[in-house]
């Protein structure tokens, strides 16, 4: 049996990920479940597997010419923004060309890849605007914790314009759709409010009551499960998040700030409404640990894992 092929990129090369990557990449159990791929810059991993994996014998996609002498670890840098873009945008291109069967990304610095002239917002975006896809969504998932998000990386005050009932609608369906991939027929979701304490019945913003409410009503009609919304100080809270197989969070740090708090070492990313699987890790570049052996691979692990669980199952999310 044919095994499968996951494109791993580097990852900025200032931050952890290619002490990470080639970790993974020489892990027993992970390359008994797939042949792992790194893409990026060959210097920059052969440095790594030296350090953090001298045994490894690793397959490397050449992405690029940076050498490690010129990487000033732990630093914003226009060169290696740009050797990770150039990473992401690869294996994006292999995935959906079927060279690879899904791809998985190390943490990138936002501003490093700014600095270079690119604006870039997040994997996320980026490579949904590669496959073309105006409809995708961004979740983070630790077992059944499951957290998809309405709004990401916009600036808060852009929050409550930005959130639609259609966005709603179309976030929770995406939502539900990967929890039935994962055997769950009739998922039961619920809905983070956008103000506090669900607006109060329009004395705290009026968003809940204009918007989500009427969205999650139109959802319920169509035979959706989803209560909500719920004050979302008390929506994660273990006596009301575990009667729930995914929670919909309106905007980025309402979901992951209690996501991270309660699985920061075995998290997952995941974009879903792509053509192809992308999986990341839940985590940044961590500047103040790189190139030092000690950042934790347990996200990165998890998502492989995961990675190599939907390509099996040929879902495509």
């Amino acid at each position: 049996m044919k095994k499968i092929r996951i494109a791993l990129t580097m990852g900025d090369p200032a931050g952890i990920g290619p002490e990470i990557a080639v970790k993974a990449a020489a892990d027993r159990e992970l390359c008994s479940l797939a042949d792992i791929i790194i893409y990026g810059c060959p210097d920059i991993i052969d440095e790594a597997a030296k350090r953090f994996a001298p045994d490894a014998k690793l397959d490397i996609k050449e992405i690029g010419d940076l050498q490690f002498s010129e990487v000033p670890i732990a630093e914003v840098d226009a060169a290696c923004g740009l050797a990770a873009h150039s990473a992401v945008i690869a294996a994006t291109q292999d995935a959906l060309t079927g060279e690879v069967d899904a791809i998985v990304t190390a943490p990138m610095n936002k501003a490093s890849v700014n600095s270079a002239g690119i604006p870039f917002t997040g994997h996320t975006e980026l490579i949904a605007e590669l496959c073309k896809c105006d409809n995708f969504a961004m979740m983070q998932s630790a077992g059944n914790l499951r957290i998809a998000f309405v709004t990401t990386h916009i600036p808060l005050s852009a929050v409550a314009e930005t959130i639609s009932e259609e966005r709603i609608i179309e976030v929770a369906r995406l939502l539900e759709k990967a929890i039935q991939a994962e055997g769950l027929k009739k998922p039961k979701l619920a809905a983070a409010a956008v103000n506090p304490h669900a607006g109060e019945n329009g004395y705290m913003g009026t968003r809940d009551e204009e918007v989500v409410k009427p969205a999650l009503e139109r959802l319920r009609a169509d035979g959706m499960s989803i209560d909500g919304p719920f004050p979302p100080d008390t929506l994660f809270i273990e006596s009301t998040r575990s009667r729930y197989d995914g929670i919909l969070s309106m905007y980025h740090d309402q979901g992951h700030i209690p996501f991270k708090m309660l699985a920061f070492d075995r998290g997952v990313n995941s974009t879903l409404g792509l053509p192809i699987i992308r999986t990341s890790v839940d985590h940044g570049t961590a500047f103040e640990i790189a190139w030092q052996g000690i950042a934790d691979t347990g996200s990165l692990y998890a998502a492989i894992k995961l990675a190599v669980t939907r390509a099996s199952s040929k879902w495509i999310k």
